[in-house]
């Protein structure tokens, strides 16, 4: 029973489409490390001096603070959350664009079905003023 239960999970169609946005993600998250890492941390890294973040740690007794590793996380953490801002932004528009376009057709055809009405009673009048003057 816990079985088939758990297949009908799995083939779902969300759940695969989770699993296909999770390997992207990974994917994605190792281009943007490497866009932080590699680009964007040394070009800060200069305009402070020359600064490498990675070697930046304080001692305090035997325990090493490695805040430069920190500081590093949070800017990948920025650029992909302002990544995926923009992707989100982007879906909205396009499909703010898409139910606009639905809400559009839905009107003109229910004013179409309006005018059918309308002119149905127009015809229906004018059949019973032909039938009264005879």
């Amino acid at each position: 029973m816990m079985l088939k239960e758990f297949k009908e999970f799995i083939s779902r169609g969300n759940v695969l489409d989770m699993a296909v946005g999770v390997i992207i993600g990974g994917a994605f998250s190792k281009i943007v490390t490497s866009v932080v890492n590699d680009l964007l941390m040394p070009i800060i890294g200069m305009i402070l001096g020359g600064l490498d973040f990675t070697s930046l740690s304080l001692k305090i007794g035997d325990a090493v603070i490695g805040y430069g590793a920190f500081i590093q996380n949070v800017v990948d953490f920025l650029i992909v959350a302002a990544c995926i801002f923009i992707l989100l932004k982007i879906i909205n528009k396009i499909t703010h664009k898409e139910n606009k376009k639905e809400e559009k057709k839905v009107e003109e055809k229910s004013k179409k079905a309006d005018d059918v009405v309308l002119l149905e009673e127009i015809r229906d009048l004018l059949k019973e003023n032909k039938k009264a003057a005879k």
